[in-house]
């Protein structure tokens, strides 16, 4: 590659990607562990077939059958009214980042996120040419409102990213730092919300903030608890004005029909497909109720992974996991993995290996 005209700031840099390595049981990707119920695959394979009758033509390159259905659930679960034109799809929520960038970043710009958090919006920045600023957090991976919003005011980015719950901590962001956050730029203020369907019972969505902030966007995706991974459909809520930037920005028909099919098929079954999450939310709190005992700790989560610790060497116990079949996932953080919630059947798997990788570590230092 040294031979090419690479951009400086993208020399050096290496692909982002979670190591796929053999493994019995893989925990390291957050996706939903339970199949597609049987009902939507025969009518998922009823819609593709009728959207391939017209392969020959463009698809809509607005969407807007599938934003007016996307705006329904939204305007559904979070007990507020979305309407479609507040709606934006593209391929998966990364691209829907992406055109953010594209529109209100770039040259000369900067973009600021409170990390640890997604690995991508700093990867995204740098592709867009945007600077990239990080942001701080507490001890407990936490971000304390009144510092979050002074640390805007110095930096003063045109784009601001939250997610919540974040990864990979799983930690939610109160409403009322992101509103301290909101009212401290005039930047674009990005709430990532990927996890929001695990969140635990009461935890509020910043959909809800949406009226009267024209600057405030909350992504979404249907790849965690849709469990449509293979899919790649992201979305997000915004004022009008937002969806109406990002057009300048997006690939003409950038959601193919089969896309656009697949996904308002799923849509159609959301109560199905949804009914997994309340299962993945209990493994979760399975693994939190076991760490304990096994002289380990986590941080509270409320997405379907668990960040937990604290590890001597992180990486050492890493392998020992893997050693015993189960992959789960080293993010850099010094003394913490995270591991995907699975089924009932790959979490007694995890739990069995951390159970014997913590025994041997307490062998270890007793002698």
């Amino acid at each position: 590659m040294d031979e090419l005209p690479l951009r400086p700031e993208l020399r050096g840099r290496t692909p982002y990607g979670a190591p796929q390595v053999p493994a019995e049981h893989r925990l390291n990707t957050n996706e939903n562990p339970h199949p597609l119920p049987d009902e939507l695959l025969a009518d998922l394979g009823a819609a593709l077939g009728h959207a391939a009758l017209d392969l020959n033509r463009y698809p809509d390159r607005d969407a807007r059958e599938l934003r007016a259905d996307l705006a329904a659930y939204l305007s559904r679960s979070a007990g507020t009214t979305v309407r479609p034109e507040q709606v934006w799809a593209a391929n998966g929520s990364n691209e829907v980042l992406q055109q953010i960038l594209q529109a209100f970043g770039g040259a000369g710009r900067t973009a600021l996120g409170f990390t640890p958090s997604y690995s991508m919006h700093p990867i995204i920045a740098a592709g867009t040419g945007t600077g990239w600023v990080d942001g701080h957090r507490e001890e407990d991976f936490t971000i304390d409102a009144a510092a979050a919003a002074a640390q805007v005011r110095e930096v003063d980015p045109e784009v601001v990213f939250v997610t919540s719950p974040n990864n990979p901590t799983g930690t939610a962001v109160p409403l009322g730092t992101i509103e301290a956050i909101y009212e401290a730029t005039s930047g674009v203020v990005v709430v990532d919300e990927a996890y929001a369907e695990f969140a635990r019972t009461g935890t509020p969505s910043a959909l809800s903030l949406l009226p009267g902030r024209p600057r405030l966007v909350v992504s979404r995706t249907m790849s965690k608890a849709f469990g449509m991974a293979g899919l790649r459909l992201g979305y997000l809520a915004a004022a009008p004005a937002v969806v109406d930037a990002l057009q300048l920005v997006r690939l003409p028909y950038h959601l193919s029909s089969l896309t656009q099919a697949a996904a308002r098929a799923a849509l159609a079954h959301t109560d199905a497909l949804l009914a997994t999450v309340d299962a993945v939310r209990a493994q979760r709190d399975r693994i939190v109720a076991a760490l304990p005992e096994m002289g380990l700790t986590s941080v509270p989560s409320d997405a379907n992974f668990v960040l937990f610790g604290r590890f001597d060497d992180q990486a050492e116990a890493w392998q020992a996991l893997l050693d015993r079949g189960v992959l789960v996932r080293d993010v850099g953080l010094p003394g913490w993995l995270r591991v995907t919630a699975g089924t009932e059947a790959e979490t007694s798997a995890f739990l069995t290996a951390l159970g014997e990788v913590a025994r041997d570590r307490r062998s270890t230092l007793g002698d």
